[in-house]
């Protein structure tokens, strides 16, 4: 298969899972060429010297370092505009989402029917850890929210794994720099008339004491955005 898959993995103090997320994109088969992009966003733990060492190790990876905290829409959009490749998709580095999905959420768009695909960790298929009652109800009144907005039918709207053509992160001027990120691009691909699908996705959440960072005022930014995007 021809083409090249860029994997934009944003960083922010993530030593103990960056190794292993890092070893798990590099590993999976996708039956194309695959670039890492890696952005720490000013990382105050060990992960910075990790990214360091793996840029010895892989010249070819695109490293890029920010030197304060920007967020991890500024990590994305960093990462956006330095891929090479005509396929990207969004890897956090917390193992939360599982490589092995990509495949999933690349079909569509090989097979010509998509443009844009999200995972979705409410349809189904991989395991799913159960927790986090009141963070569920959280993503379904926000997606809900947004779907009226943007007048998709997403179940799962603040996944991270999205997977887009190059063609469409090109035409998208991205301006948040936080989680409200999410309900942008969301807004900015129904805008233009993009075509959208989902996939079943495995989900593997860890607690706060694990290094869970999104909050509930996360949230609120997040209702705010979806009002603001769908009229800029």
């Amino acid at each position: 298969m021809s083409g090249k898959l860029s994997v934009v993995i944003p960083v922010y103090n993530e030593e103990k899972t960056l190794s292993e997320i890092v070893r798990r994109v590099a590993l999976v088969d996708v039956g194309m060429a695959k670039e890492l992009v890696l952005v720490d966003d000013g990382s105050t733990d060990g992960s910075r010297g990790i990214l360091r060492s793996l840029q010895k190790e892989h010249p070819e990876w695109i490293f890029i370092y920010h030197e304060r905290n920007m967020g991890k829409g500024a990590s994305l959009r960093d990462g956006f505009a330095a891929a090479t490749g005509d396929i990207v998709i969004i890897q956090d580095a917390d193992l939360e989402y599982d490589p092995a999905d990509y495949p999933l959420l690349l079909k569509p768009i090989l097979d010509g029917h998509a443009d844009v695909v999200y995972g979705s960790r409410f349809l189904g298929g991989g395991p799913h850890r159960v927790a986090f009652f009141w963070h569920y109800v959280g993503n379904r009144i926000l997606t809900t929210f947004s779907n009226m907005m943007t007048d998709l039918n997403l179940t799962d709207m603040e996944v991270c794994y999205k997977a887009f053509r190059k063609e469409v992160l090109k035409s998208i001027a991205l301006r948040e720099n936080r989680f409200g990120f999410e309900v942008e691009i969301t807004a900015r691909v129904a805008k233009g008339g993009w075509r959208v699908y989902e996939v079943p996705v495995s989900y593997y959440g860890r607690s706060y004491a694990e290094g869970k960072k999104i909050t509930w005022r996360d949230g609120l930014w997040a209702l705010w955005c979806i009002i603001k995007y769908r009229f800029v």
